[in-house]
């Protein structure tokens, strides 16, 4: 492995903005100082730019295998790292469902000859498959998954004995989709009564409303506080759920933590009349109200993480009238972007956007060497220039499916590197796949 001096670089970490140098050796950050002064391999010039973590999205849907149409594990791992995203942990509604460990150990097969970034997945969950949950390792996976609401792929575990053995027995984090799915097949009975194939995006928030939102997390929390169960609540998007979390335990010792994800913060109802089933997805992305409150909740840690929900379909799927398109929008190249808008605006400072996208992930999962900034850890991080403006199009889009939903947005900030294990994945505008990505470890 190559030596990487990174000179003059605005370092943020652990809640600091410092100057210094980084010298990364044999994958890691072997020393950060005010100045290194040595020879290396690699020397990059980082005046006036940004020195961040790599950010890891602990819920994105690379769609291998089965659905390689829309995305792989190579396309969208390539956008992530060009996103400033070095670690991914993914969904298991592929086809077939990872829900055996043969299933799932093909998953990190595929990864380890294809990943640009660092890779683990979730073990799906059915009525009936508790026992291939209870074998997992728990330091080599990063959770089980359970849609409490069937969303996209039927993964559906609606049988109260087997939540309740689950949120009992299994052997590591649980991670859940959250929306009553009895609430949601009624209002859409009645909206298609209503108003029959004059449905709408624009509906879509109705149909998937806040209450089924809350009566699906309030039952996992109640689950989790039942039975100890190391909880973690994904995609967050209603006002209603956000009591139901603990904002005053650190981070280290909760027990039951939420993820807020990017497009519920930026987006509202109000964007269905231009963006349409582009921003169709579950849980839906709902009225101003509901957005207007999120983001106080991730300020004061009522929400833990911020990630994306990565959910990429082709556009000729999204075309589609309104109950035929899938639910989901590509997002994990442009997660960065959208809280450096907040950052911009005075939202939110650029320190506590690490806490939240590449800290707080690496504490939620017990991620090993992973997350920060210090010596010792992986050399998993980006460069970032916080004054390059640049416009989403064909042409900069790297997601299999081509489009985004920010094409035409004009962002400020730019990530021109990203060092995945001290591998320069993404740098001057190409990607280096000489070197693959590892399987993320967990230290429990």
């Amino acid at each position: 492995m190559q030596t990487i001096l990174i000179r003059n670089a605005t370092l943020v970490n652990r809640g600091r903005t410092f100057s210094g140098d980084l010298l990364i050796r044999e994958g890691r950050i072997d020393k950060i100082a005010g100045e290194i002064s040595t020879d290396a391999d690699l020397e990059i010039d980082a005046a006036g730019r940004y020195l961040i973590p790599g950010i890891i999205d602990d819920q994105v849907h690379f769609r291998e295998p089965g659905l390689t149409h829309k995305a792989t594990i190579a396309s969208e791992s390539r956008a992530a790292v060009a996103g400033g995203v070095t670690s991914f942990m993914e969904m298991p509604n592929v086809h077939p469902p990872s829900v055996t460990r043969e299933l799932l150990e093909e998953k990190y097969t595929i990864a380890a000859r294809s990943s640009l970034a660092n890779y683990s997945f979730y073990m799906g969950t059915t009525n009936d498959n508790l026992e291939e949950v209870l074998r997992i390792d728990p330091k080599q996976v990063c959770g089980v998954k359970i849609f409490m609401g069937s969303s996209t792929g039927n993964m559906l575990v609606d049988e109260q004995s087997t939540l309740e053995r689950l949120f009992a027995h299994a052997p590591t984090l649980i991670a859940t989709h959250c929306e009553d799915e009895s609430s949601v097949r009624n209002n859409l009975e009645r909206y298609k009564e209503n108003f029959g194939d004059g449905l709408t995006a624009a509906h879509h928030p109705l149909i998937r409303d806040a209450r089924a939102c809350y009566l699906s997390s309030s039952l996992a929390v109640g689950l989790a506080k039942k039975h100890g169960t190391r909880l973690h609540v994904l995609h967050i998007s209603t006002k209603d759920e956000l009591d139901l979390f603990d904002h005053q335990t650190p981070l280290e010792q909760k027990k039951i933590t939420a993820e807020v994800c990017v497009h519920h913060l930026r987006f509202s109802a109000d964007d269905y009349a231009v963006l349409g089933n582009q921003i169709k997805c579950n849980p839906a992305i709902k009225s101003d109200e509901h957005r207007q409150a999120l983001f106080p909740a991730l300020l004061d840690n009522h929400l833990d993480v911020v990630a994306t929900d990565h959910a990429p379909h082709t556009w000729e799927e999204k075309s589609q009238p309104y109950l035929q398109a899938p639910s989901g929008l590509p997002l994990v190249q442009h997660s960065l972007n959208v809280m450096l808008e907040f950052v911009n605006a005075g939202k939110i400072s650029l320190e506590r956007v690490v806490e939240k996208m590449c800290h707080a992930p690496a504490v939620v999962f017990q991620i090993k060497d992973r997350g920060y900034l210090d010596e010792g850890c992986w050399a998993d991080l980006s460069i970032i220039d916080p004054n390059v403006e640049w416009t989403v199009g064909p042409e900069n889009i790297f997601y299999k499916c081509g489009w985004s939903p920010f094409t035409g947005n004009t962002f400020r900030g730019k990530v021109l590197s990203t060092f995945v294990n001290g591998h320069p994945a993404w740098h001057e505008g190409r990607f280096n796949e000489s070197r693959m990505g590892a399987r993320i470890l967990f230290d429990r």
